[in-house]
């Protein structure tokens, strides 16, 4: 058995654990770190960058995002339903650790918006490839060569197993190297930060209800398997609901040309499986509002509908709405995609000549579908009197060829579990604190409830390098008092 002493262990490398390693470590903490994959950085290498409140960009850009503003929103959007202290910590620290990030070498973009209807509080990490997924992993970087620089050891391919608790505080982390063999590292806290369980399609349905690849297709990074979760459970914390953090997708399109999913996902007709409407569809573009419309349909699934008059349309002005993933408005290798889609023989993405013809494929009642048509068609000519969708969006399906694909609920992971106080510290049923345990990112995101706060994009990340941070100084100053 190999044997380690030290102050803290941080279970786990993605940002929350990096951050809470280089905080404590800032602090005058030793600390060692258990990572089960050969590399830093977990599912944020995926991402783009954090939320923050009032920071230096959002001034230099003429954007009011006030703390004030921001925590009534989000407090409004959650009907209280959560620890307004913990959240209160997290936006009032967000502006101080953008300026915190940047003094480890991290640099900005500025702050955008997710949106149109979202608010500009998303840092976007300024990368080599400008702005776009895995910016982040450059953030990832350099708070790896920061923790290094301070003395942080990491131990790559060696996944904690088990949090020693002696007389009801932690006393040890028992982890197993790549080859097998039993770790022990002797410690007084340990930081849970292991991102959640959305690699784990048994604990999502035992959760959540929902079914990896059938009603659910969120990420599902490897090695995120709710390890964390239920080492902290084991070691006394109380254990919360454990949700999807929703946001839904195009099924299938993923492998398929951008401009296909972007303009499925632009304020489309918009039916279930009984070929009515279920929303006012500019909300579209908010893709928590989406997936939970999809998530409370017959077989969790809707369709977004089109005609070659609105696609020729798109592909001559571009999209209505683009998103900060989907920045290109441009989507006029959109046809290409489909031809692709029939090749490769993908079955979520429609084409008929006809709206009965394109119902049946889709397995809709075809004249449930045409009557729905003529109805929206009616209200392209005057006003939404169903939903009340703006004017702007309102455009009608009359040529064929009919394109059709499924919008299925999706999302980023699991997020909450662990119980947390606003100082990050996992607490018990009584909501008191387990001494020497901490948890920090999506293993212990218990602040959204039943819908992720897209309105205020960054949050995930936002909270993991937050939540990191206030672990590693409560932590470094618990081993220290």
């Amino acid at each position: 058995m190999k044997t380690y002493e030290t102050e803290i262990v941080v279970i786990a490398a993605g940002p929350a654990g990096l951050c809470a390693a280089v905080q404590a470590a800032e602090d005058g903490a030793s600390v060692i770190v258990c990572e089960k994959a050969p590399t830093v950085g977990g599912a944020a290498n995926m991402g783009m960058g954090p939320l923050g409140i009032g920071t230096k960009y959002q001034k230099q850009q003429m954007i009011e995002v006030s703390l004030e503003k921001a925590f009534t929103m989000f407090m409004e959007y959650t009907h209280y339903n959560v620890d307004a202290r913990l959240v209160r910590r997290y936006f009032g620290q967000s502006a101080e650790t953008i300026e915190w990030l940047e003094e480890k070498g991290v640099e900005f973009e500025g702050a955008y918006r997710y949106f149109p209807k979202s608010e500009a509080t998303w840092h976007i990490v300024k990368s080599n490839a400008g702005i776009g997924p895995r910016a982040a992993s450059f953030m990832n970087k350099a708070l790896y060569a920061q923790a290094m620089e301070l003395g942080v050891t990491f131990l790559l391919e060696t996944p904690a197993k088990k949090i020693l608790m002696e007389n009801g505080r932690v006393s040890g982390v028992l982890a197993a190297d790549q080859n097998g063999e039993e770790v022990r590292i002797s410690c007084r806290a340990a930081i849970v930060a292991t991102g959640g369980a959305g690699c784990n399609p048994q604990m999502i349905k035992e959760e959540t209800g929902l079914e990896f690849g059938k009603t659910v297709f969120n990420f599902a990074i490897p090695g995120i398997t709710g390890d964390g979760l239920r080492m902290a459970w084991e070691a006394g914390a109380d254990r919360l609901p454990v949700r999807i953090e929703m946001a839904a997708s195009i099924e299938g399109a993923d492998e398929l040309p951008g401009s296909v999913a972007n303009i499925f996902q632009q304020p489309n007709l918009l039916v279930n499986r009984h070929g009515k409407r279920v929303m006012n569809e500019e909300q579209m573009q908010n893709a928590t509002y989406l997936s939970n419309v999809a998530a409370h349909q017959k077989g969790k699934v809707c369709f977004s509908i089109v005609d070659t008059s609105i696609v020729k349309y798109y592909m001559r002005n571009g999209v209505d709405n683009v998103s900060l993933v989907r920045t290109n408005p441009d989507v006029s290798d959109f046809l290409d995609g489909i031809k692709y889609a029939k090749e490769q023989g993908n079955t979520s993405v429609f084409e008929a000549d006809t709206v009965e013809e394109l119902a049946e494929k889709m397995g809709i009642d075809p004249e449930a579908l045409a009557d729905t048509v003529d109805e929206y068609n009616d209200y392209c000519g005057s006003v939404d009197e169903e939903f009340f969708k703006d004017k702007k969006y309102l455009k009608p399906l009359r040529k064929g060829p009919y394109y059709g694909a499924r919008v299925r609920p999706g999302g980023y992971g699991t997020v909450g579990g662990i119980r947390i106080n606003e100082n990050c510290e996992a607490c018990d049923s009584e909501c008191e604190p387990v001494p020497g345990l901490y948890a920090a990112g999506a293993d212990a995101c218990n602040i959204y409830d039943d819908s992720y706060m897209f309105l205020l994009p960054g949050n995930s990340m936002g909270f993991a390098v937050n939540t990191g941070r206030i672990a590693g100084m409560s932590a470094a100053e618990y081993v220290q008092d």
